[in-house]
């Protein structure tokens, strides 16, 4: 016969809310007697009947994700950080694919929804999140934290990166490594990709440089959009000799453009991008990055929907923007 709470109780002398408590991790419960509590159960190999504990609870332990992208190895990283925070509560992810699209994100919502999924982390790919908002976020109805997408509206939890800084550092390694033509391949029109534009464009007018638009392309969010644009750049009389890419996946695409056409990296253009992926260091030419605190990300957001689950409401109006990080390779070091 299965392992009951009934019996870890009555096999440590405490009371079932104390079992219960300590499974959950709750904060009610001292470490000593979590841990005895824990260590019966793993003895016990105690399972927990998840569909009792929804009826009781009225909680499903699910928190849906939603992110632009499955295949960008950045979403990944967030949503380990996600899990590995929310998994010792006995919540399990369910992860769903927008592609980029606003009207497909939108019944991805409306599934997880329907799952009724205790929360909701989403990485919008709305231009106008206030507009477009599901209706049961706007009335509260659910904790949910935009991550990596800046909303345009106050009152929203939010997890990403101050990406202005993102433009500004990575454009201000470039001309410090000599690169005088600095271009820029941006993302789609979404929040955080303005702001990298504005870093770069603050960065290039501290130096006394004209920003010419020009040398800005737009690459999408992918390898093919890198190399599309990185092609456009260098079909201009006077071809960039830096590129910042809005991100690695776009700086892949335009390093495999750049060797096609018989130029070197970064000798004759150094390239940067921003994710810091999995993949960047091995890469034919280990990509130059700003890191972002993926995984960091993730797990500041399982945070925030674990404080609103304990609370029994949408907090709400909580930001945190992480501080980027330059990591350089050689597809950017062109000196020292």
């Amino acid at each position: 016969m299965a392992a009951r709470m009934k019996d870890i109780a009555e096999d440590l002398g405490v009371s079932l809310m104390t079992v219960s408590k300590a499974l959950r991790l709750h904060s009610d419960i001292s470490e000593q007697t979590r841990e005895r509590v824990l260590r019966r159960a793993r003895e016990l190999d105690f399972q927990p009947n998840l569909i009792a504990r929804s009826l009781v609870t009225r909680r499903t332990y699910l928190v849906g994700v939603v992110i632009p992208d499955l295949m960008h190895s950045f979403f990944a990283e967030v949503a380990t950080g996600l899990s590995r925070r929310l998994a010792p509560h006995g919540y399990q992810t369910v992860v769903a694919n927008s592609d980029e699209n606003a009207e497909l994100e939108g019944s991805q919502i409306e599934m997880l929804l329907s799952r009724h999924v205790d929360g909701l982390v989403i990485a919008s790919a709305q231009e106008n999140w206030q507009s477009r908002m599901p209706g049961p976020l706007r009335e509260g109805k659910i904790p949910y934290v935009l991550i990596d997408r800046m909303p345009d509206m106050a009152g929203i939890d939010y997890v990403g990166t101050r990406d202005e800084e993102v433009g500004a550092l990575a454009t201000e390694h470039l001309i410090q490594q000599g690169c005088r033509r600095v271009a820029l391949i941006r993302g789609p029109g979404t929040p955080n990709a303005r702001r990298r534009l504005q870093g770069y464009a603050e960065t290039l007018a501290k130096h006394r440089r004209a920003l010419d638009l020009n040398y800005v392309a737009v690459g999408g969010c992918d390898d093919e959009g890198g190399y599309r644009a990185a092609r456009q750049l260098l079909g201009l009389k006077q071809p960039p000799d830096g590129i910042f890419c809005h991100n690695d996946p776009i700086a892949a695409g335009a390093i495999k453009a750049i060797l096609e056409a018989g130029l070197r990296v970064p000798q004759d253009i150094a390239i940067i991008g921003a994710g810091n992926v999995r993949y960047s260091d091995l890469l034919r030419v280990p990509l130059s990055t700003i890191d972002q605190g993926s995984t960091k990300i993730g797990e500041t957001a399982a945070e925030f929907l674990m404080e609103s689950f304990n609370s029994k409401s949408n907090l709400g109006g909580r930001t945190v923007l992480l501080e980027p990080r330059l990591v350089v390779r050689e597809s950017s070091r062109r000196s020292g």
